[in-house]
């Protein structure tokens, strides 16, 4: 898309109320930075096909990989990540580890998302 696609005003004219009021309401830059960070997680369609698979029940690592048809390391390596990212939780049952969503926002967000590229 070129610059010369997207609508601007034909005037520069700031509406300095609308960005104070604005600007008091923006969350700190490390705040912004955080939450960058988390989307990024979302950009991977792995992770996002684990977390499908979590939806429906805890599962362990081989579970897991058996459903998506992957490597158990392959699937290990992504939920690393999606555990630092506090999106899934495990808990070690004997020589198994099982993995499950960390709380009801990773779904919500997961939904939200799926409605908003449906509209």
């Amino acid at each position: 898309m070129a610059i010369h696609d997207v609508e601007c005003c034909d005037t520069c004219q700031v509406h300095e109320d609308l960005v104070k009021a604005v600007n008091e309401k923006m969350p700190e830059e490390d705040e912004l930075y955080d939450l960058a960070e988390l989307f990024k997680v979302f950009g991977d369609s792995t992770r996002i096909r684990i977390l499908y698979v979590l939806f429906e029940s805890e599962l362990c690592v081989c579970d897991i990989a058996q459903t998506l048809n992957m490597t158990q390391s392959a699937i290990s390596h992504q939920l690393k990540i999606l555990k630092q990212s506090k999106l899934v939780k495990n808990r070690r049952e004997g020589k198994q580890v099982f993995y499950a969503l960390a709380d009801e926002h990773v779904r919500t967000i997961i939904y939200q998302g799926r409605e908003h590229i449906e509209e």
